[in-house]
C-alpha cells in the first residue's frame, strides 16, 4: 500500500525550535529565507498551510493551489489578506492574547526610561562624567501621579491600565464603547485626551477609522510634555507631523515599536529627530512569549490537520 505524502507547512519566518521541532514529526516543514513576495509566492505553491510572522502581499494565495491552513503565530491579522483566504475556503487562526503581558511591558518600559530620561543620563555619563550626569534627574517626574490616555482597548489595554492604576496613575480611555471600559478608567473624547494626557498610549488596530488617527490637527492639541508610545500599527500616526511635532518642541517623546513603512532601511528621517526611542516591532515579542506563541500555533496547526476548529479561527 502506497503511504499517504505528508503535508506540507511553510513558515514566513523560524518559530521556537522545539516548536517547530515538534510541527516537524507530523508534517514537513519548509522555512522561508526571506520573506519577499516572490519567494513567498514561490515557496507557498505546494504547501498546505503557512504560519505567518510576516506581511503577506494580498495575491499571495493565488499562488497557492493546496492552501487550506493559514496560523497567525501573533494577534495583528493585517498581516494577512484576510478576504481573499476566505474567498478560497482557507481556515484562518490567530492566538489573541499571546503576547499581550510583552507589549504591556515594553509600554512600562518606556514609561520608566522617558519619565527618568535614563538613555540621556547613560550617554552624558558616558561622555561627560558624574557630576553632569548626576543632577539630570532634578527635574524628573515620576510616573506616578500622572495622566495616560490610552487608545485601544482589547486585552493590551485592558492589562496595561490594571498595572498602571496599581501605581497611581490616572488612566482615560478613547473608545466608541466607554461602557466597556474597565474600572477605573475614565472615558473621554479625543480632543480631551489628547489635551489631558502626559502618555499617549495606542494599541488599537489599524483600520480606515484608525488610519493617521493621530495626525498634525491631533498633534496641535496634546501637551508640549507628552510623550507618544505607538505599540498598535504605523500608519496609526502620521509620521512627517510626528517629526514636525518633536523638532518643533510641541511634542516633548516618542516611542516608536511599529512604523510606516512597516520595515525601516534606517535613512528615514526619523532616525534624525530628537528625543525619540524606535525599536524594530518587537513589543510583544520575549523568550517568554515567543515560546508560548509557537507551541499555540503548533497546536493550532495540528489540530486544523486533524479536522479540529479550534477556538482561536478567525470569524470570516
Amino acid at each position: 500500500m502506497t503511504q499517504a505524502a505528508r503535508l506540507k507547512v511553510l513558515l514566513t519566518n523560524p518559530i521556537h525550535p522545539v516548536q517547530q521541532a515538534r510541527l516537524a514529526e507530523t508534517v514537513d516543514v519548509v522555512v522561508a529565507p526571506d520573506v519577499s513576495h516572490q519567494t513567498i509566492a514561490r515557496l507557498i505553491a505546494d504547501c498546505d498551510g503557512i504560519m505567518v510572522r510576516s506581511h503577506l502581499a494580498a495575491d499571495v494565495f493565488e499562488h497557492a493551489q493546496k492552501m487550506k491552513y493559514v496560523v497567525r503565530h501573533g494577534v495583528g491579522l493585517d498581516m494577512i489578506p484576510l478576504q481573499a483566504a476566505a474567498d478560497k475556503g482557507i481556515v484562518v487562526a490567530n492566538l489573541p492574547g499571546s503576547n499581550t503581558q510583552a507589549v504591556v511591558e515594553y509600554v512600562l518600559a518606556a514609561m520608566f526610561a522617558v519619565s527618568r530620561g535614563l538613555v540621556a543620563t547613560d550617554s552624558t555619563l558616558r561622555a561627560q562624567g558624574w557630576a553632569v550626569a548626576k543632577p539630570m534627574s532634578n527635574h524628573r517626574l515620576e510616573v506616578a501621579g500622572s495622566t495616560c490616555g490610552i487608545v485601544g482597548w482589547g486585552s493590551i489595554g485592558r492589562r496595561l491600565a490594571e498595572i498602571l492604576n496599581a501605581i497611581g496613575v490616572n488612566v482615560l480611555g478613547l473608545t466608541r464603547r466607554p461602557e466597556t471600559l474597565p474600572a477605573g478608567v475614565k472615558a473621554v473624547d479625543k480632543s480631551t485626551l489628547l489635551k489631558t494626557s502626559d502618555w499617549l498610549v495606542l494599541a488599537c488596530p489599524h483600520t480606515p477609522q484608525t488610519h493617521h488617527l493621530i495626525d498634525a490637527a491631533a498633534l496641535a492639541q496634546v501637551r508640549p510634555n507628552a510623550c507618544l508610545i505607538n505599540v498598535a500599527r504605523g500608519p496609526v500616526v502620521d509620521t512627517p507631523a510626528i517629526i514636525a511635532a518633536l523638532r518643533e518642541h510641541r511634542l516633548a517623546n516618542a516611542v516608536l515599536d511599529v512604523h510606516e513603512p512597516a520595515i525601516l532601511s534606517g535613512d528615514e528621517a526619523i532616525f534624525d529627530v530628537p528625543n525619540t526611542l524606535l525599536t524594530p516591532h518587537l513589543a510583544g515579542i520575549t523568550a517568554t512569549s515567543l515560546t508560548a506563541m509557537s507551541h499555540w500555533a503548533v497546536d493550532t496547526m495540528l489540530a486544523l490537520i486533524k479536522g479540529e476548529r479550534p477556538s482561536n479561527v478567525v470569524k470570516n
